[in-house]
């Protein structure tokens, strides 16, 4: 089938997943120890020299922002290729707060989409090539257009992305299943302001929104957890797309099959049983992907909504401005 036969309708919803919803929290955190341990070096020397060029992580904590968004709806944007299709709408969303990952440094940028907060989880060198990668600009103009920016970062970053970065920089901790790395953590500081990520940066994103700014509506864009019907990893063009390596096989939102990767199939699965086990409304306007969805049909838990009719709905006064503002010249119109 070629990719533009693709029927892109919504499946219809099922109650719940065809498995357990911990079993979801367990598929989804079972290579925790293989992180840990390929990992545990490189965060442990980040976190130091982090620590030596700031000081103290307290003082530099994501915890100022605590409650900044209270009960507002937050859009939370992923890197998936979707985001190529609608992430140039968030440019006028109003007063609507967006956290992003980092990776979309570049993209968000070219559009003229402000970015109230980015967010970085990973602790290797790779992230500082992701800032510019796929962008049309050279990589210093990025670098020059991160002053202003205020950037949250797990304290085991790579000081190299830090030394980079102009902007502010607030700090948070992630607390990992291994209590004989988290003394080694609280003896270079004890700092307690910790996000639970689900290993990825898209989760350390949500837990800002929703823990600390206070938003009880999320609305996800580009968050795919697999690669597009063209076989693209990013909304842009990025090094994965010339070998997907190894892939597994699985279903989007409109049960048309996908490629992915099995961890970020473990990705989705963790997202998914945030959506049913933490209280809130979660609105996937991602428009493609595998958020929420299965074989049987796509998990109630989960609101599949096209992004421009989030913004709409987030925003339907403003058709009747005129006639608040002049209401003797103003047209008569009605909402509803």
């Amino acid at each position: 089938m070629r990719v533009e036969e693709i029927i892109c309708e919504l499946q219809p919803y099922i109650p719940c997943p065809p498995v357990a919803v911990q079993q979801l929290r367990k598929n989804a955190t079972a290579q925790d120890d293989s992180t840990i341990k390929m990992w545990e070096k490189t965060w442990l020397a980040n976190i130091v020299q982090n620590k030596k060029r700031f000081g103290t992580f307290a003082e530099n904590g994501v915890g100022v922002l605590w409650n900044k968004f209270q009960n507002l709806p937050c859009v939370v944007a992923g890197s998936g290729p979707s985001l190529a299709k609608n992430g140039h709408l968030l440019a006028n969303r109003g007063n609507i707060p967006l956290v992003s990952c980092l990776h979309n440094f570049h993209y968000f940028v070219e559009k003229g989409v402000p970015v109230d907060y980015w967010v970085t989880l990973d602790a290797g060198d790779i992230t500082i090539e992701e800032v510019s990668e796929g962008g049309v600009f050279d990589e210093e103009a990025y670098w020059k257009a991160t002053e202003g920016q205020t950037l949250l970062a797990f304290i085991g970053s790579s000081p190299r992305l830090l030394e980079k970065w102009r902007g502010r920089i607030l700090f948070f901790t992630a607390p990992l299943p291994d209590l004989g790395l988290m003394k080694k953590i609280d003896d270079i500081e004890d700092f307690r302001t910790g996000l639970s990520t689900g290993g990825n940066v898209l989760g350390a994103c949500t837990y800002v929104a929703k823990a600390i700014f206070g938003c009880y509506t999320l609305a996800f864009v580009g968050a795919d957890f697999c690669f597009s019907y063209k076989h693209k990893f990013h909304g842009w063009d990025s090094k994965y797309d010339a070998d997907l390596g190894a892939y597994i096989r699985t279903v989007d939102i409109y049960g048309n099959s996908v490629l992915t990767w099995a961890s970020y199939y473990g990705f989705k699965q963790w997202f998914d049983w945030l959506s049913m086990a933490v209280s809130g409304i979660y609105i996937n306007c991602t428009e493609g992907g595998t958020f929420g969805a299965y074989r049987e049909g796509n998990i109630m838990s989960v609101i599949q909504m096209e992004l421009a009719k989030f913004l709409d709905m987030t925003s339907l006064s403003r058709h009747v401005e005129n006639q608040c503002k002049d209401p003797s010249k103003a047209e008569r119109v009605l909402l509803f």
